[in-house]
């Protein structure tokens, strides 16, 4: 083998886990992380290190679709193994897939768990399973299908090694998620991202890009970048975008649409101005009146100093004597129609979106609302396909404001759809 120092080519976050590794302090290492944390260029390193340590040992490299591991784990042993200086010492074959070292007999052998069949009767004709990698964890239905795959494989041998690496899913709810809360002694957790990988390893693209998302949509970066576990699994929008508009931005927005929720004491009144990209299918929510205790009058003059010329306000039609009130103001308001299930078809049509882009700036209660949102539970806390009526006025007025874009709008005009 070629000397390599090995703080070259494992990343000093999994320095840890090496020597854990090495001393063989656990059976199960279990690899969480966000893009870029390189996981699992370190359990390709890892691998290699212990099959060139103990001879004796074989490697199973397993994902849950067979069609997949060519053109990822297949070619991650391939880079481990030209980093390390090892190609003389291997033969690789693509069908089956699987990595022979030459000198030893040892081979790597890489499995669909789509192929039950190809795991109960595997055999290798020199030493046993003694490393075993399920990478994409978190793809796998769920410990009891890792478990029986392990209770094929991990035998025959006096010591074992079984890495797990994952991205974590963003619900918290996932099998994944909550395995990870429970601590086992055997089993050693690691959680790991790009801030502490090498500048160079990845590259100046790849920081620009996550310093974009962040800026743009900081809760898609902590899940992605971060390897954060964001959602509680019941969140209703996950096409939000956070952007901040220019003017020149402002200026090209030529299909204005605005919508309005009545409120008063407890709730707010909350006005939407929202330009509709319908090429691209984006919404883009760029103003906001969110105010409680605001009467009528005082309500139109601000609503006045948000348009742009006499547009079609579109409003909740259970106040009309405030309709009527804002009608002889001068506004063009209108009542939005309502049909059994309206609610529900509007926040099924904006989750339809490609993305709902808001300036959190000039629409801080806008944005908390449509990033808060989430399904109602049951008394015993189980999220159901219901969608709570409260915090959820801006997400009204924005509904109201997009109803003649829905597709039902216009069944609801033609009679087809009676309410």
């Amino acid at each position: 083998m070629t000397q390599i120092k090995l703080s070259h080519v494992i990343a000093k976050p999994f320095w840890e886990v090496h020597s854990d590794v090495k001393r063989h302090g656990h059976t199960y290492y279990v690899l969480g992380g966000g893009r870029g944390s390189t996981k699992s260029s370190y359990v390709s390193i890892e691998i290699m290190l212990l099959l060139h340590s103990h001879p004796e040992c074989n490697a199973v490299i397993l994902r849950k679709v067979g069609n997949t591991l060519r053109n990822s784990v297949y070619q991650q042993m391939e880079w481990a193994i030209d980093t390390l200086g090892l190609n003389p010492y291997w033969k690789k074959k693509i069908s089956p897939p699987e990595m022979v070292n030459e000198s030893t007999g040892q081979k790597i052998i890489f499995l669909g768990v789509d192929d039950k069949g190809k795991i109960k009767s595997l055999k290798t004709p020199h030493g046993y399973v003694g490393i075993v990698w399920y990478e994409e964890m978190d793809q796998f239905s769920g410990m009891e299908e890792i478990r029986s795959v392990n209770q094929s494989l991990l035998r025959g041998g006096p010591r074992f090694w079984c890495f797990s690496s994952y991205n974590p899913p963003k619900s918290r709810d996932n099998w994944v998620n909550e395995e990870m809360l429970n601590a086992e002694l055997d089993r050693f957790f690691h959680h790991s991202d790009y801030r502490s990988v090498p500048y160079d390893w990845l590259g100046p693209q790849f920081f620009e890009d996550a310093e974009k998302l962040k800026a743009r949509n900081e809760m898609a970066y902590r899940h992605e970048y971060l390897g954060e576990v964001t959602g509680t699994g019941g969140t209703v929008f996950e096409n939000v975008v956070q952007q901040a508009f220019t003017k020149d931005d402002l200026q090209q927005f030529d299909r204005r649409r605005y919508g309005l929720d009545f409120g008063f004491a407890l709730d707010p009144l909350a006005f939407e101005c929202m330009h509709y990209d319908a090429k691209h299918e984006r919404l883009y929510i760029f103003d906001e009146i969110y105010q409680t205790h605001l009467t009528n009058p005082a309500a139109v003059r601000l609503i006045q100093s948000k348009m742009i010329n006499k547009a079609v306000i579109r409003a909740d039609s259970a106040e009309p004597k405030s309709i009527r009130e804002m009608q002889d103001a001068g506004l063009h308001v209108y009542g939005a129609k309502k049909y059994p299930d309206s609610v529900d078809y509007g926040i099924k049509w904006l989750q339809s979106l490609e993305a709902i882009v808001i300036d959190k700036a000039r629409c801080p209660n806008t944005y908390k609302e449509f990033v808060n949102y989430e399904y109602a539970r049951t008394k015993d806390g189980e999220f159901i396909s219901a969608y709570p009526d409260k915090n959820n006025h801006a997400i009204d007025a924005v509904r109201y404001g997009c109803e003649d874009l829905m597709p039902a709008f216009t069944k609801v005009r033609t009679g087809r759809v009676k309410y």
